[in-house]
């Protein structure tokens, strides 16, 4: 949700020096049947969240932990700033109405007055989250503004979120894969179960202002996957500005600048990016026992159908 990176990495790495003083069984807490991490976020503030003003220039951007996100997120800012053609002086008071304001990158992040904050932000806002849809602020899903939801396979998702948690000092890490499987199958991690995330999604596939696009898709092919982004925002940019995106917004590039963007977070956000590589973990017990998971949770819905199951997710 913020340009400002300054203020990501300070407020990331003090959570990392803070995390030393907090014990394991302290690194989340619950809200509403689902964990999130005490270093970003309270109930306090979720309850807040409540009250977020949405506007009708909003752009929304979900989806759950480890589904590229942060490659979404970057990519639309993009495609939002050639659509706008701002001017050097205008980025810099974008930039600088967000470090005033001590925004984060994740909706769900920071002090309960965070909200009343947003309001002093110039649209457009572009706004991230990994929050389930029944805890979003109710207008959105209304239609008051526009929704990308980002997916990716289950068995990818699965082995990054795998790497992530273990590498994240503010979360509990796992003794094994095997524990870890055996949490994320019953959404027992922050930000809950993949699987009961992408069940609420489903009730919205059809949904005029929402619109769910996949990771494998815009790996496979980033530029239509952007020409299809910039239509559903109604973007206009021309065919030299989605290459030149392309090329910056390529896993690759975004590996190479992520100390300078995100600190010593950015060995923990990138670190693969390819499809298939769930292959290296998984037992064929998992194997089948994601694949009756998958089948029983959304089979046969349009939802799953965008996903690819059998094309991503078969040995």
């Amino acid at each position: 949700m913020s340009r400002n990176r300054e203020r990501v990495i300070e407020a990331v790495e003090s959570c990392f020096s803070e995390n030393e003083k907090t014990s394991p069984e302290d690194m989340l807490f619950s809200y509403k049947g689902i964990l999130y991490p005490t270093a970003f976020s309270s109930p306090e503030t979720l309850e807040a969240l409540k009250s977020l003003e949405i506007r009708s220039d909003d752009v929304i951007l979900a989806g759950y932990p480890k589904t590229g996100t942060n490659w979404l997120e970057e990519m639309v800012r993009e495609l939002e700033s050639a659509d706008a053609k701002y001017t050097e002086e205008e980025m810099k008071e974008r930039i600088n109405a967000e470090k005033e304001q001590q925004m984060f990158p994740r909706l769900e992040f920071g002090d309960p007055g965070i909200y009343e904050r947003m309001k002093k932000l110039p649209s457009r806002r572009i706004i991230s989250t990994h929050l389930h849809p029944h805890l979003l602020p109710f207008s959105i899903l209304q239609g008051k503004a526009k929704v990308l939801v980002l997916l990716r396979n289950p068995k990818d998702t699965a082995v990054s979120y795998y790497h992530f948690y273990n590498n994240m000092p503010v979360l509990p890490s796992f003794a094994s894969w095997d524990e870890y499987f055996a949490a994320f199958m019953n959404g027992k991690l922050a930000w809950g179960s993949y699987f009961d995330q992408l069940v609420e999604w489903n009730q919205y596939i059809d949904h005029e202002k929402i619109m769910m696009i996949s990771y494998e898709e815009l790996k496979e092919n980033p530029i239509l996957g952007m020409k299809k982004i910039a239509a559903f925002f109604e973007f206009s940019l021309d065919e030299e500005d989605f290459h030149r995106i392309a090329k910056k917004t390529s896993f690759q590039a975004m590996k190479e600048k992520s100390k300078e963007t995100h600190g010593k977070f950015g060995d923990i956000l990138f670190r693969k990016g390819i499809v298939g590589s769930w292959r290296d973990l998984f037992s064929k017990a998992q194997n089948e026992e994601m694949d009756r998971k998958f089948e029983d949770s959304i089979g046969r819905t349009k939802l799953a159908a965008k996903i690819k199951y059998n094309v991503y997710c078969k040995a």
